[in-house]
């Protein structure tokens, strides 16, 4: 299958994983635990961790899955992948125990280092963003599709829409909003939880997402994959494009998701 037809197929497991999660989130018991580094793991994680895996495994057996939940893949595996799911299938999971509904299931196809497919999906809202290469990218709100594409900064522009993080905020993000306001004196800033985040600047809602603290690879392919398919780009702070399956560890560096690449972000 091309990926035309891959991220419908894509969409409907997103949708089924979706639904085995609310079935936990209308409940009043979680079963919340924690992980080695304090991080939250629901029942809803694992639930949909467990129906992404055998669905895809199902649709395309030949290509591997990288989920948050599947447990250690080792280096010397894993590098010799050139094609496989990288799936998180709770991004969120704080906001997921905060009953706020900002949290989404993120399945991508990395192919080369490349999300060249990905479906970021909000169960509570009945929202799914997709997008790939050969289709570009689109929002589907209650089963209406509709094109998106992200926004362009004119040169005499003087508000700038930001996105952060609505659970992580610090001292190098502050410094970096400080020096745009310079730039931007109408900066606006926009909290929002999860892979929604890059999301919003893929359908034009934000102009940037300033991430300068640490994430991993699932939490950010599948919404990678929906922003550069829709115009945008994701880049590292050196502005260089950001590629997955490159280390041994799964560690994201701090990074720019943004909506107008003509735009020079670097002078900031």
């Amino acid at each position: 299958m091309d990926t035309a037809v891959l991220v419908e197929t894509v969409s409907e497991i997103s949708r089924k994983a979706g639904a085995a999660i609310l079935e936990i989130y209308a409940e009043d018991d979680f079963g919340i635990q924690h992980k080695d580094d304090e991080s939250p793991l629901t029942r809803a994680d694992m639930a949909s961790h467990q129906c992404i895996s055998a669905l895809l495994q199902a649709s395309t057996p030949q290509i591997p899955v990288l989920s948050e939940e599947s447990g250690d893949v080792s280096w010397e595996e894993r590098r010799q992948w050139q094609r496989y799911w990288l799936v998180d299938p709770l991004d969120g999971t704080k906001e997921f125990i905060k009953r706020n509904g900002e949290f989404t299931v993120n399945i991508a196809l990395v192919e080369h280092g490349v999300p060249v497919l990905g479906v970021v999906f909000v169960p509570v809202l009945d929202v799914l963003y997709a997008g790939c290469r050969q289709s570009g990218a689109w929002k589907e709100v209650q089963g209406k599709r509709a094109a998106i594409t992200t926004s362009t900064i004119s040169p005499d522009q003087q508000t700038l829409k930001v996105v952060a993080s609505r659970s992580h905020r610090g001292e190098v993000l502050d410094k970096w909003l400080q020096n745009a306001e310079k730039r931007f004196p109408g900066l606006e800033l926009v909290s929002m939880g999860s892979s929604l985040k890059i999301c919003l600047v893929a359908e034009g809602a934000a102009d940037i997402y300033p991430r300068l603290a640490l994430t991993s690879e699932w939490d950010t392919a599948a919404a990678q994959a929906v922003l550069e398919a829709a115009g945008g780009v994701l880049v590292d702070t050196g502005f260089n494009e950001y590629r997955y399956n490159t280390k041994e560890n799964i560690l994201n560096p701090f990074f720019f998701a943004i909506g107008d690449p003509a735009f020079k972000y670097q002078d900031l």
